[in-house]
């Protein structure tokens, strides 16, 4: 007697799609031509072919994407989404010819961020900073990271990191939080630098830490902010309060910051416009990745593009973000990041669209989870009006975000 093959069940199947899964270990897309995936429970069962998956499982509910591209959420992996105020008249001051070193000395820069964000109440920072949140989420954002940094003092510091916290309760989105308080000497300690990164170290680090409110810690090493020595015991307390390391490392000078990354074995350092072919060489025996932020390089107008070429030739993961700030970056816009990246970086379709996926997933330290499409990650999708990948990045002002899809919900756009 013949007995009917049972399929596996899912709770849901999207076929006749086009699946980038970036699950490719010699680079590229990973394109399922005329594909479509499986889910259950959040998580993805399979990707592949149709006829194969739907000889494989059925589902109470299948989706008929009509040919549209599919590809992992996006991550953005370096923002300042938190803070209050505009530093829109700092920007007329830089196109007349004042530099960001200039205005930061003048009591500008992240300085006058921080006298905004102190004084704004929780109700406006969560508003302000959910308006910007929003706008990552329409062009398809499923995990965003958001650092602190316009606190500058415990409260203010554990206060944002609280707020980033609350945002992930009220969006539909992951959220992956980096305390950041050495990002600048807060006024109170201008003329005593070495004592603000005492506090933070017998302090901050250790308080953030027990609360549970930072996955890592960031520092800003250059002239204007801090020095290696100085970022060196800010890892050091991280490493002893269990956190990983993140570092904004040679942006405006090769300050050793991509040295001292990778001599921490961060999870990334990002900028990188200065870094020397030793900083590169070291992130990659280090396995720290390399984070591109393509809009403060536009904003700054800077002339001195990050390394792409040593980086490729030393194999470092190259990924993107909008490093959504109020003085240097002010961009929601991944998409925008996307055809920065390209044109004033030199990035090919598959580094800009991994950089914004895969790649910014590993920059986190949640490749594990997300940020391709494999069996047993969690289905985070974005789902794309476009005829070819290379269309995301090429087009400006055109969002074609169709639906994202959140640990397995489908979310209309």
């Amino acid at each position: 007697m013949l007995v009917a093959r049972t399929r596996d069940p899912a709770d849901c199947i999207l076929s006749n799609g086009r699946f980038a899964t970036l699950a490719t270990a010699g680079g590229g897309l990973g394109i399922v031509e005329d594909g479509a995936l499986a889910m259950r429970d959040g998580r993805i069962l399979a990707v592949g072919p149709s006829r194969e998956i739907l000889s494989r499982f059925e589902a109470p509910q299948e989706i008929d994407l009509s040919g549209r591209l599919v590809t992992p959420g996006l991550v953005d992996c370096h923002t300042h989404l938190v803070y209050a105020g505009s530093r829109a008249a700092e920007f007329e001051q830089r196109l007349a010819g004042r530099s960001y070193a200039e205005i930061a000395a003048a009591g500008g820069g992240i300085g006058s961020t921080v006298r905004a964000t102190r004084e704004a109440d929780d109700a406006t920072l969560l508003r302000e900073s959910g308006a910007r949140l929003a706008a990552l989420i329409a062009e398809g954002v499923t995990l965003v990271e958001i650092k602190s940094g316009y606190g500058l003092d415990t409260r203010n510091e554990l206060r944002q990191l609280t707020i980033a916290r609350r945002l992930a309760e009220t969006h539909d989105v992951d959220v992956a939080t980096t305390l950041l308080a050495a990002h600048a000497v807060p006024p109170e300690y201008r003329q005593h630098p070495d004592a603000y990164v005492d506090h933070l170290c017998r302090e901050t680090i250790p308080e953030a830490a027990s609360a549970g409110l930072a996955d890592a810690v960031d520092a800003f090493c250059e002239h204007i902010a801090f020095s290696a020595e100085q970022v060196t015991r800010v890892f050091d307390a991280a490493r002893a309060a269990g956190l990983p390391v993140k570092l904004h490392a040679d942006q405006l000078s090769d300050s050793g910051g991509a040295l001292l990354a990778a001599r921490f074995g961060a999870l990334s350092a990002d900028h990188l416009e200065y870094s020397s072919e030793e900083g590169v060489a070291a992130l990659a025996r280090a396995g720290t990745v390399a984070v591109l932020l393509p809009g403060a390089y536009y904003m700054l107008r800077e002339t001195r593009a990050p390394p792409v070429e040593s980086l490729r030739r030393h194999r470092v993961p190259i990924a993107i973000a909008t490093d959504c700030n109020p003085g240097t970056s002010p961009l929601t816009s991944p998409l925008l990041a996307m055809n920065m990246a390209a044109v004033l970086f030199g990035l090919t379709i598959p580094e800009v669209i991994a950089g914004f996926t895969r790649e910014a997933a590993r920059a986190l330290g949640r490749l594990d989870r997300c940020g391709t499409l494999e069996p047993g990650k969690r289905c985070d999708l974005a789902v794309w009006d476009v005829e070819t990948p290379a269309e995301l990045v090429y087009r400006l002002g055109l969002n074609p975000l169709h639906a994202r899809v959140r640990e397995g919900r489908w979310l209309p756009h």
